[in-house]
């Protein structure tokens, strides 16, 4: 029972962050695996996986309820999202993720600084008509899709970056596509995790509540502080996620 209050409340802590700023696994995935250091890592990634996508879910609602993103838009990315995030959980098996574990910070780098030396995502100037943002869109989050499937580290900045930097979006309203996307990969690795039986399902009822009503206070902060805020705290975690994949990665 203490274990499972300790995993709430960080679970609602990684609700708060990852409705904010993206990175809510960056707490959770290292808590499960300190509290249960014995069990299966599926068995508590499956897990993870349940409680995030309340949180991420919640949150997304949110944002959308405020910021109302074109439905044109979000289908195709939701969409692309889940089915690239399928093929890359498939291909997992058959392609060897450790050069794309030695690259990613690399590339995360990359992207911290040219988001940083910009004004990007403080100005909402969307670059593409309405079906030719659609396209866009899409085809960045089935990259990202297939990405998160396949290997996983950073792929909300991703999609968040997606809006940010290619389709010129602030971040308070890259916020809401960025979530779905997110959702939708999540789904499809879910299904493979239920599929094998890889779910503590108490653990990850209690987290998910938990996680969700985290969601719900980092939105509503996010949504009041406004894009400045928000790109603060999304260059934190970019920098945060640097760190921890080139721990990973060479360490």
């Amino acid at each position: 029972m203490i274990e499972f209050l300790e995993l709430a409340l960080t679970a609602f802590g990684a609700g708060l962050v990852d409705a904010v700023m993206g990175g809510g696994g960056l707490l959770q995935v290292p808590a499960l695996f300190t509290v249960y250091p014995t069990l299966a890592p599926a068995l508590l990634l499956g897990t993870n996986k349940i409680a995030s996508l309340a949180g991420t879910a919640g949150a997304a609602v949110q944002y959308a309820r405020t910021t109302r993103p074109r439905g044109t838009t979000i289908a195709p990315v939701v969409a692309a999202a889940f089915v690239a995030s399928a093929l890359g959980a498939l291909a997992l098996s058959h392609v060897p993720s450790e050069p794309l574990r030695k690259a990613l910070p690399f590339v995360l780098l990359v992207l911290w600084v040219y988001t940083a030396w910009s004004d990007a995502g403080l100005a909402h100037e969307p670059r593409f008509a309405r079906h030719h943002e659609a396209m866009v869109a899409a085809s960045g989050a089935g990259a990202v899709g297939f990405y998160d499937g396949f290997f996983g580290p950073g792929a909300g900045a991703f999609y968040k970056l997606i809006f940010v930097r290619t389709l010129g979006f602030d971040f308070r309203n890259a916020a809401a596509p960025a979530k779905f996307a997110n959702v939708a990969s999540n789904l499809a690795a879910i299904g493979v995790f239920v599929a094998n039986g890889m779910v503590i399902w108490q653990l990850a009822i209690v987290m998910a509540v938990a996680n969700f009503l985290g969601g719900q206070v980092g939105s509503r902060i996010a949504l009041r502080y406004g894009n400045r805020f928000m790109r603060w705290a999304f260059l934190a975690v970019v920098a945060l996620l640097i760190v921890k994949t080139f721990h990973d990665a060479y360490a």
